[in-house]
């Protein structure tokens, strides 16, 4: 196939993002040259990172993370706006990406925020990088709100999950791929198995194949059952059962927190597939929205393995014609 030039546009979606790494690696890994990236949110941070040339870097970080790691970088506080701050977290990805401008990135790159109180959207295409990815990733109730000149922004996810429409015109690109973090349930791919490809130290091209089982896919980390327990204590209320059972009653109640993220989401899955309909892309990788939650970065070497094998999927089926 000689024309492999690539417009990449990345979902919103939390610690499911992860996959992007994955799609990336599997359109390098096919020779396609990735000429432009549009990002939100997660999409906003793997594509920015990217394109800043620190993508290797990022991964080697992230997939070294722990549930206890992941903990460790949520500066929490008591802002009725968001119970993260998120300074922790940045300051250390500042220290792995520099101070870069976007006009200066070798790839274009934008991404979208919402202006909380304008009610629109705001598109990132110059100016500070990280300050950008900062305001698209601001995920409503979870992060505080990014302050720039200002102006309050919220993760871009609100208004625009899947950023197609930003996609630069004045660049020259052979096909559009999209992937999606907000598919249906149908598009979950079990992550009971997965196979890791390990190289020789000595460089040699011989691989070695192992099998690794993944546990406790979809069960709440305990040190959030810790959290909430030692919260419970201090305020008074009712003992709760371990979340692990809970899940087992046939009803389950949300809290006034849970409710507001779960609408999120459902306004995400609307507004991609709207989207999606409207500005018809050559490839689209899906992911199920429910493969993992929100914060569940500690699950990224997972999530970017699962990002790219679609991705390597769904590059064969359309270099099939299919």
């Amino acid at each position: 196939m000689a024309e492999k030039r690539v417009s990449l546009v990345l979902a919103s979606g939390g610690a499911r993002g992860m996959a992007h790494i994955g799609a990336i690696e599997a359109l390098e890994e096919k020779g396609y040259t990735i000429v432009s990236v549009s990002g939100c949110s997660a999409g906003a941070l793997v594509g920015g990172i990217y394109c800043a040339g620190k993508l290797p870097a990022f991964k080697e970080w992230i997939c070294n993370l722990d549930k206890i790691d992941v903990f460790s970088l949520m500066d929490f506080t008591l802002s009725s706006k968001g119970f993260i701050k998120g300074e922790k977290v940045f300051k250390e990805i500042r220290e792995m990406v520099g101070q870069v401008s976007i006009e200066t990135l070798n790839i274009p790159f934008n991404c979208t925020a919402v202006d909380v109180y304008a009610g629109t959207e705001k598109v990132f295409d110059s100016g500070d990088l990280l300050t950008a990815i900062r305001a698209s990733v601001s995920i409503p109730t979870i992060f505080t709100p990014a302050e720039i000149a200002g102006r309050s922004y919220i993760d871009g996810g609100i208004l625009n999950p899947l950023p197609l429409n930003l996609v630069p015109e004045q660049v020259q690109a052979d096909l559009l791929l999209a992937v999606d973090l907000n598919a249906d349930a149908h598009t979950f791919q079990e992550p009971e198995l997965l196979l890791s490809t390990e190289k020789l130290a000595d460089g040699a091209d011989k691989s070695s194949s192992k099998l690794t089982k993944i546990t406790d896919r979809f069960k709440i980390p305990g040190w959030v059952n810790d959290y909430r327990e030692k919260f419970r204590a201090r305020f008074g209320e009712e003992e709760a059962l371990p979340l692990n059972e809970k899940e087992k009653e046939e009803v389950k109640t949300l809290s006034s927190l849970e409710l507001l993220n779960h609408s999120f989401d459902l306004l995400q899955d609307r507004l991609s597939e709207l989207y999606i309909e409207k500005h018809p892309v050559d490839i689209l990788v899906e992911i199920a929205r429910n493969q993992a939650g929100t914060l569940e970065f500690h699950r990224a070497p997972e999530l970017i393995a699962i990002g790219k094998d679609k991705t390597l999927k769904a590059l064969q089926k359309y270099e099939n014609g299919n």
